[in-house]
């Protein structure tokens, strides 16, 4: 949870019921930031096709002004994916150089945010960054195919395929241990994270080593109190969370198609008994934020299941603050202790 002085701490006594908690009011560098963007909102009324160009302008790493980051190096590729081609940008930690020589270097393979329909690795490359160098994993970011123009299962296909390629020799040939490969994204790429781990469940394929679900939408947050008092104000519309979905969902024309309860779909929807034999994980929320219980929720189902899950809470941050470390210093210590966090549990232990 997260102590009076909004110092995260690192629990595994979920909340029971699974309601987090909030200070009394949002970091106050978070609330300049918005303060000062007014037009930056996440499933606001302007539609989605004005976010995207909005989230660039401010968030792409080729127009930032201050804070960027440092990184070892970048390396830009893609592979033939089952719909088409996937770049991929490989993020190398200077910190972890040794690892990669030595073919033992754990991977995060990343999975960005936008309700399935904004945003872009440029937006995540800075934040990224600090987690790459933090953790010591290489991170893989991935620019998958937004919706609506695609739908369900569209994105998960596609994480699936980067998940096999990093497993692959591929990985090995840039020093990946191929048992040290991690997923991870946060809000609707926390929800397809969760969802590619059962579904490779599922299907028998290699487990990733661990799931780094950051905010993540579990599940539609319709009767939750984190959805009702942080409905507005905070960036992500609570109301704008249901129009995302409505864009990610496919419309078959024939009967028994996908639904919106279906486990690769709404992770958090479903019965503990049903989310066992799955990777570890860790689970960070936020006080300020809609999606705050449903994925404690999802923490607790899963800790009930018997997987092993590290529950992170930040009582005076705002959805989205991993893109935000050039404006608010607790944001940058929030994604350093996400670094931190990614590399005890790829590594079983904290790089220094």
């Amino acid at each position: 949870m997260t102590q009076g002085n909004g110092d995260p701490k690192m629990s595994s006594c979920i909340p029971n019921p699974p309601i987090g908690t909030r200070s009394r009011r949002p970091n106050g560098a978070l609330e300049d930031f918005l303060d000062n963007n007014p037009d930056l909102e996440l499933g606001g009324s302007k539609g989605f096709i004005t976010e995207r160009a909005h989230h660039q302008k401010i968030f792409g790493i080729h127009n930032l002004k201050k804070g960027v980051n440092a990184i070892g190096s970048v390396e830009f590729t893609a592979i033939r994916g089952p719909h088409g081609t996937i770049p991929i940008r490989i993020l190398y930690p200077e910190s972890a150089e040794d690892w990669r020589d030595r073919g033992e270097a754990g991977a995060l393979i990343y999975c960005h945010g936008g309700g399935y329909t904004v945003g872009s690795v440029d937006e995540f490359e800075n934040g990224l960054r600090l987690v790459a160098e933090r953790s010591g994993c290489q991170v893989y970011c991935f620019d998958y195919r937004p919706a609506p123009e695609f739908r369900y299962p569209v994105q998960l296909d596609e994480y699936d395929a980067v998940i096999d390629w990093v497993q692959s020799e591929e990985g090995r040939n840039r020093g990946v241990r191929a048992d040290r490969v991690a997923g991870g994204g946060d809000s609707s790429g926390g929800n397809l994270t969760a969802a590619v781990c059962l579904r490779r469940r599922d299907k028998g394929k290699k487990p990733l080593c661990a799931q780094i679900l950051v905010y993540p939408t579990a599940r539609l947050p319709f009767d939750t109190l984190a959805a009702k008092e942080n409905s507005s104000g905070y960036y992500l519309h609570t109301n704008g969370i249901f129009s995302f979905a409505a864009h990610y969902m496919p419309r078959p024309s024939k009967a028994n198609g996908p639904s919106p309860l279906d486990a690769y779909i709404s992770p958090g929807y479903q019965l503990a008994k049903d989310l066992a034999n799955q990777p570890k994980a860790a689970v960070i929320t936020n006080g300020f934020d809609p999606l705050r219980d449903v994925g404690i929720e999802y923490a607790s189902k899963m800790k009930e299941a018997g997987v092993d899950v590290k529950w992170v809470h930040h009582e005076d941050l705002i959805h989205g603050w991993l893109q935000m470390t050039p404006w608010c210093h607790a944001a940058g210590d929030a994604t350093r202790e996400l670094g931190k966090l990614v590399g005890a549990i790829v590594y079983g232990y904290e790089k220094e």
